[in-house]
């Protein structure tokens, strides 16, 4: 039997839990306005979970949470600011919805951003444990007396999405320290488990070797807390994976928009292991009054309503506070260090950018790299991690699975617990599985916390056509990239840039995407030695957002000039290209896609009078393209000539036959044909 204190407390909070949903139904044509979920019939297991939080661990809960939420320690009026979207919105400052919490508070569990998409929570959920993991390998101290640990919330639905695989396979991998929670109520919205389910959480984590996993009553406080209170001491103590299958009921809407009478066949039989009356029971059991269960309920109910009150009548955000938090604010604004030095020899682009993850890594302990085939037995497909390995150790150097959800998706709780994970995916070909967490999660986490959580991270892409490579190796992807606000781009064409960018990328506080060209690694393409340089000092820093004016010429009153507008191997077919005309053709390398330096694309066009722009891609609905259209917009009086654009054919793959290839990306005498024709218009 548990302590009078535990239960007392634990009862408080779910009559709180219950009271909120209750008054939310009782006003639904006020809350109603934004959608919202609550945990009735969830509570004895999320209040069980929240009771044995610490400050210094993780928790990823999800929508369904709020009863845990109040365990924590927050105010049913903290909650309500959020149902009503309303500015002083603790978690979100009125932008995402009901229960979907990030927290940073001293004095309780420190809470990531996590989206509504289902189940996402899970890999960035992995690699704050991830991290965890790497800090006591490689000896970064911990204060605290107890170690910390994450709780991962899920849905028993959930379990079946295929980015819960991949977190259950680092975290049995690596013997993480977290802990899946996964409440089981049997339903998804409509559908139930039996439409979709060959088996519960308890019954797939079996499949994981290296996870322990139990089954339990999630509607009996008792022993949802002595079962959670054992796996939390183990957790901490043993530092492995623990996943807890909890069967409840759904007591209420799936959310306020499904309501449970449209579908439900079975509320009656739901309603009769309501967790409620069950705690009730144990304490009378354990000699607590009725009296004193009834004072604490009507104390629950005046919170409740008192705080229900005062939330409508708080302030809702302005207008000016969209425009706040998409991005931490970078330290880095300045070119600083020798770009230039003298040097034996050139160094190839592919090595400058090892240096400087090298000279990063040696710098600092929270650096680390990991991705497919990085680790010492390869280190990259393309030795871009070549005895970094061996330097630095397997535990900072490291191969994953083949996941590149996880690889994108994890940095979120790797930066969230104070680390700088530089991450690959082999093959721009390859990032597709890797966009929902790079979407969903890494991306929106600065905006969606209102500042709290940006992912600090650097994704590299090796990217671009080289030696027929064929469909799966040759693609360019920055048109799908730069439509995803919130993380920055940037497409060096040499080695000087990637580097500069490089380090830049590493103390700017946000998510970074760096393209990098495989054609441009080693300059073995013919025209690209360019992009060999004198390998910058340690000390080079390049701001994002500043474009090069690689070839420059004067305002022209009689000849025709252009400005070329391009980015990575592009700048090499444009220098290639105006060999013979340098005094008509300004070339500006962008270098970073976002941010984009519009100031220095105007002052070209405007003084070219004509422009290009020259990629890679496909130019149907590109970034190329938009690009055009921003410069027609914003030039429009200054141009002699439509802005014209020149890409690849618009096919839907890059063929593997060397002649095909050659047919669909542009190359030198392409692009000269173009700026000929604009300069002829």
């Amino acid at each position: 039997m548990l302590d009078k204190k535990i239960l007392e407390k634990a009862f408080s909070t779910m009559a709180t839990a219950k009271a909120m949903a209750t008054l939310y139904e009782d006003n639904f044509k006020i809350v109603s306005k934004y959608v919202h979920a609550t945990s009735r019939g969830h509570e004895a297991i999320q209040i069980a979970m929240a009771m044995q939080l610490l400050p210094q661990d993780y928790a990823f809960p999800y929508y369904r949470d709020d009863a845990m939420m109040l365990g924590i320690g927050m105010q049913p009026y903290d909650l309500m600011l959020q149902l009503m979207a309303k500015k002083d919105d603790p978690f979100s400052g009125g932008r995402t919805y009901y229960c979907h919490p990030s927290l940073k508070d001293a004095d309780k569990p420190k809470i990531p951003h996590q989206s509504s998409a289902t189940g996402m929570q899970a890999i960035p959920a992995t690699g704050a444990a991830m991290g965890f993991w790497y800090k006591e390998n490689i000896g970064i101290q911990d204060t605290n007396q107890e170690n910390p640990l994450v709780v991962c919330s899920l849905g028993d639905a959930s379990v079946t999405e295929g980015e819960i695989a991949e977190a259950l396979q680092m975290a049995a991998l690596k013997q993480l320290p977290i802990l899946y929670l996964v409440q089981d109520n049997g339903w998804d919205i409509s559908a139930n488990a039996a439409e979709t389910r060959a088996q519960n959480a308890f019954e797939y984590a079996k499949g994981f070797h290296g996870i322990e996993a139990i089954s339990i009553d999630g509607a009996n406080f008792t022993e949802s807390y002595l079962a959670v209170q054992k796996v939390v001491k183990t957790i901490r103590e043993e530092r492995r994976p623990f996943l807890v299958h909890a069967k409840v009921p759904l007591l209420n809407h799936h959310t306020s928009g499904v309501r449970m009478e449209w579908y439900r066949d079975d509320l009656e039989e739901a309603q009769s292991r309501d967790p409620y009356p069950v705690l009730i029971k144990q304490m009378l059991k354990a000699g607590i009054t009725q009296q004193e269960i009834d004072h604490q309920l009507a104390v629950a109910l005046a919170t409740v309503q008192k705080d229900f009150d005062k939330a409508q009548l708080a302030e809702d955000p302005t207008p000016e506070d969209l425009f706040t938090h998409d991005f931490a604010p970078t330290p880095i604004t300045e070119e600083v260090g020798e770009r230039n030095p003298e040097r034996e020899d050139k160094v190839v682009m592919v090595d400058c950018a090892l240096f400087a993850v090298e000279e990063l890594m040696k710098k600092h302990q929270e650096c680390l790299l990991y991705g497919q085939d990085v680790g010492g037995r390869l280190g990259g497909v393309f030795r871009e991690a070549a005895t970094l390995a061996q330097k630095f150790g397997d535990d900072r150097v490291f191969n994953t699975p083949i996941q590149e959800a996880f690889i994108v998706g994890s940095t979120v709780g790797m930066s969230a617990v104070g680390l700088k994970p530089i991450v690959e995916v082999q093959f721009a070909d390859y990032i597709w599985p890797g966009l929902n967490q790079l979407f969903t999660e890494v991306s929106r986490s600065c905006y969606l916390s209102n500042g709290k959580w940006p992912v600090s991270m650097i994704l590299r892409v090796p990217i671009g056509a080289y030696g027929s490579g064929g469909p799966y190796h040759s693609s360019s992807v920055e048109s799908v990239l730069t439509n995803i606000r919130g993380i920055k781009i940037a497409y060096p064409s040499n080695g000087a840039d990637l580097k500069g960018l490089l380090k830049a990328a590493y103390y700017d506080p946000n998510p970074v995407v760096i393209l990098e060209h495989k054609g441009l690694y080693w300059s073995k393409v013919k025209g690209t030695d360019a992009a060999r340089v004198n390998e910058p000092s340690e000390d080079y820093i390049l701001p994002f957002g500043k474009a090069n004016i690689v070839q420059e010429i004067w305002e022209q009153e009689t000849d025709e000039t252009i400005t070329v507008i391009t980015y990575g191997m592009g700048v090499h077919w444009a220098l290639n290209a105006s060999v013979t005309i340098k005094n008509q053709v300004e070339i500006i390398d962008l270098r970073t896609l976002y941010p984009l330096d519009e100031e220095t694309i105007f002052k070209s066009v405007k003084k070219a009078k004509k422009c290009l722009v020259v990629t890679e891609e496909p130019t149907n609905n590109s970034f190329a393209r938009s690009l055009a259209g921003l410069i027609q917009e914003k030039c429009f009086k200054y141009l002699d000539a439509p802005v014209m654009v020149i890409g690849s054919e618009n096919m839907p793959a890059i063929p593997l036959n060397s002649t095909l290839e050659f047919t669909m990306i542009p190359n030198v005498d392409k692009v000269k044909a173009k700026m000929e024709e604009l300069l002829n218009y």
